[in-house]
C-alpha cells in the first residue's frame, strides 16, 4: 500500500478508537452503569475482558441518565463499525495494488472494436475475437465522416482499442497481438505491441502506405511455439496462408459483388442497411456508390490481372483454399480453426447474402469447411476458461 493510503488509514482508526472511548467513558459513569441495564451487563464484560483498553486517563464529561446511555451506545457502536470499515478498506486497497502474476483475459482485457461491418478486415477480427470467446464492444464507423474515429491519427479500420489505452491498427496485427497475448504470459499488451513497429512504405502507385513488420508473427518463446505448432512446417504454413488472404484474396471481392450494375445495387443496399448512413448519406451511398463501385472494379479486375469472368477467378482462389487444406483434415489448423482458417473465413463472410456467395457455395467445394469455422467461430470454441462472451454495438 502507498504511505498516503497507510497514513490515512492510521489516522482514521486512531479517530474510530478515541470515539469508542468516549463511548464505554460515558457507558462507566455510575449513573448510567445501573444493576440489570444493558449498559451493566457490558461493563461487566470489560472489565473481565479488555476494559483497560478502552480506559483514558483524560477527565471526561459524562452524560447522566438515558440519554448518556442512549449517547454512549450511540459513540461505541459507531467506533466499532468506522474502525471494521477502515480494516475493510484498507485490506481492499491492499488487494488492489498487489501485481497479478497471471492473466485472465475475461477479467483483465476491455476491447473496443471501431469497424465498418461490411470490411473483410474487420470480419476477420470479428471471426478471431469470437472463436476465442472474447468479449467486445462494436463502434460501427460512419464511412463517410468517420467522425468515430475522429481521435486517431490512423484512419482504417479496424482499430481496436485494449483497456482504453492501447489501440492496435490493422487487422493482421490486432489478431496477432491479441493471440500472442492469450499464450504468452510473460508480456503486457504494450509490450508485445512494440514487437509489430509502424513503417511508412510508398506503394507501386505512387501512395505513400503505413505497413507493420512481423504481422504474421507470434512473439512466443522456443517452447510456446513448440506447442502451438507441433509440427514441422504448421507455423510458415499458417502465415503463407494469412498473408494470401490480405494480399490475394481481399482482392476478389469487390469485383465479384460489384460485377454487374444489379450486383452492385445489391451490394450497397446490403452496405447501407447494415452499416452506419444517414437518410441522405444512405440514399447517395447506394445509388451513387454502386455506380462508381461498378466502375472501380473494373480498374480492379485490370490492375490484379483477373479474368473477364471474376467469378473463376474467385471459385480457384477457394479451390485452391481448400486444396491446402486436404482431405485429411477439418481445418487448416487440424482439428481446430486457426489463424490461417478464421481469416479466410472473415473474408469470405462479408459476401453472405450476395449472389457472388451463393455462387461460390455453390461451384466450389467450401461450403462444408465454411460452415465448420462458422460453427466454431458461433460455439466460441478456441475459449480458454473466459466468462461468456458477448459483444454489443455501442454508438457514440
Amino acid at each position: 500500500m502507498h504511505s498516503g493510503s497507510l497514513r490515512k488509514s492510521i489516522m482514521a482508526a486512531a479517530c474510530c478508537r478515541a470515539l469508542a472511548k468516549v463511548g464505554w467513558s460515558v457507558l462507566d459513569s455510575p449513573v448510567v452503569r445501573r444493576p440489570g441495564s444493558l449498559t451493566n451487563l457490558l461493563y461487566n464484560i470489560n472489565t473481565r475482558g479488555s476494559r483497560r483498553f478502552y480506559r483514558t486517563s483524560s477527565p471526561l464529561v459524562r452524560p447522566q441518565g438515558p440519554r448518556g446511555r442512549a449517547l454512549g451506545c450511540a459513540l461505541l457502536l459507531g467506533g466499532g463499525l468506522g474502525f471494521y470499515q477502515v480494516l475493510k478498506t484498507s485490506v481492499q486497497q491492499h488487494q488492489a495494488e498487489e501485481p497479478s502474476d497471471t492473466k485472465d483475459t475475461g477479467g483483465v482485457l476491455k476491447l473496443t472494436l471501431y469497424q465498418y461491418k461490411t470490411c473483410p478486415f474487420c470480419s476477420k477480427v470479428r471471426a478471431f475475437l469470437d472463436y476465442h470467446g472474447l468479449p467486445y464492444d462494436v463502434v460501427e464507423v460512419n464511412p463517410v465522416m468517420r467522425k468515430e474515429i475522429k481521435w486517431s491519427s490512423y484512419r482504417k479500420v479496424p482499430i481496436l482499442m485494449v483497456d482504453g489505452e492501447v489501440q492496435l491498427n490493422d487487422s493482421s496485427v490486432i489478431i496477432s497481438s491479441i493471440k500472442t497475448f492469450l499464450i504468452n504470459k510473460e508480456k503486457s499488451m504494450s509490450e508485445i505491441l512494440c514487437c509489430y513497429p509502424e513503417m511508412k512504405a510508398v506503394n507501386d502507385r505512387g501512395k505513400e502506405v503505413t505497413e507493420y513488420t512481423n504481422k504474421y508473427w507470434l512473439m512466443l518463446s522456443e517452447a510456446q511455439t513448440a506447442v502451438i505448432y507441433p509440427q514441422k512446417g504448421l507455423q510458415k504454413e499458417e502465415m503463407k496462408w494469412r498473408q494470401w488472404a490480405d494480399d490475394w484474396l481481399v482482392h476478389l471481392i469487390s469485383p465479384n459483388v460489384y460485377r454487374t450494375t444489379d450486383e452492385a445495387l445489391a451490394s450497397f443496399d446490403y452496405i447501407v442497411r447494415e452499416g452506419k448512413f444517414g437518410t441522405f448519406e444512405g440514399f447517395f451511398a447506394k445509388y451513387v456508390g454502386a455506380a462508381a463501385m461498378f466502375v472501380i472494379s473494373k480498374r480492379l479486375k485490370s490492375r490484379h490481372n483477373l479474368q473477364d469472368d471474376v467469378r473463376q477467378d474467385l471459385y480457384k482462389a477457394v479451390n485452391d483454399w481448400i486444396a491446402a487444406i486436404g482431405k485429411k483434415r477439418k481445418f487448416m489448423g487440424g482439428d481446430q480453426p486457426n489463424l490461417a482458417d478464421l481469416a479466410v473465413f472473415g473474408v469470405l463472410r462479408v459476401m453472405e447474402g450476395l449472389q457472388a456467395f451463393d455462387d461460390m457455395m455453390e461451384n466450389t467445394k467450401v461450403k462444408h469447411w465454411y460452415k465448420r469455422v462458422e460453427g466454431a467461430a458461433l460455439r466460441h470454441e478456441g475459449l480458454t476458461g473466459s466468462p461468456s462472451p458477448t459483444h454489443k454495438d455501442t454508438e457514440l
